[in-house]
C-alpha cells in the first residue's frame, strides 16, 4: 500500500511541477499580445482563446497537486477544536460523503463530455477556430488525478487513525 500511495503522490507532484510552467507561458502570451496591440496596433486573433485554454489547463491539471500539498481552501474553525482522532474521522467521513461521489460523477460526466467533443471533432466558434477536444479532455484527466490523490490521502488518514503513524 505504501508504494501505491507513494506512486500516486509522485504522479501528482510531477504533474504539478510540469504544468506550473503553463502560467509562465500564459504571462508571456499576454505580454506579447499587449505589445503587439498597443505598440504595433497588430492584435492577434488567437490570443483571447489561447489564454483561456492555458489558464484552464493550469487551473484544472494542478488541482491534484494542490490537494497533495493541502493548498485548497478549507474552513478550520470547527475542525481545529477537535482532537486529532475526531479530526481524522471527520475528514474521512467528508471524503466518503462528498469528495469521492463528486469526483466520480465528474469523472464519468467529464469523460462523456470529452468523448462527445472528440467524436464531433469540436472546434471553437471564433475566427481562429482551435479544436476544443484537447482542452475538454483535461476535465476527466483532472478528475482522475484528483480521485487518485483523494484515495492516497484517504489511505494515509485511515492508516494514521488505525495505526497511529504515517505511511
Amino acid at each position: 500500500m505504501k508504494k501505491f500511495v507513494a506512486a500516486i503522490d509522485a504522479i501528482n507532484e510531477r504533474t504539478g511541477r510540469i504544468f506550473c510552467f503553463a502560467l509562465a507561458m500564459l504571462n508571456f502570451i499576454v505580454v506579447f499580445e499587449v505589445i503587439l496591440r498597443y505598440f504595433f496596433n497588430k492584435p492577434t486573433i488567437y490570443n483571447f482563446e489561447l489564454t483561456i485554454m492555458l489558464y484552464a489547463l493550469h487551473f484544472m491539471i494542478t488541482a491534484a497537486f494542490a490537494l497533495l500539498h493541502s493548498s485548497h481552501v478549507s474552513i478550520d474553525i470547527i475542525i481545529n477544536r477537535l482532537s486529532q482522532r475526531n479530526q481524522l474521522l471527520l475528514e474521512l467521513v467528508g471524503y466518503i460523503l462528498f469528495f469521492f461521489p463528486f469526483t466520480v460523477i465528474l469523472l464519468y460526466q467529464g469523460t462523456k463530455f470529452a468523448a462527445t467533443s472528440w467524436i464531433q471533432m469540436e472546434r471553437s466558434w471564433s475566427v481562429w477556430a482551435p479544436p476544443l477536444y484537447p482542452i475538454k479532455t483535461v476535465l476527466p484527466l483532472t478528475m482522475l488525478l484528483l480521485l487518485l490523490q483523494g484515495v492516497s490521502i484517504f489511505v494515509k488518514k485511515l492508516h494514521l487513525l488505525l495505526k497511529g503513524d504515517t505511511l
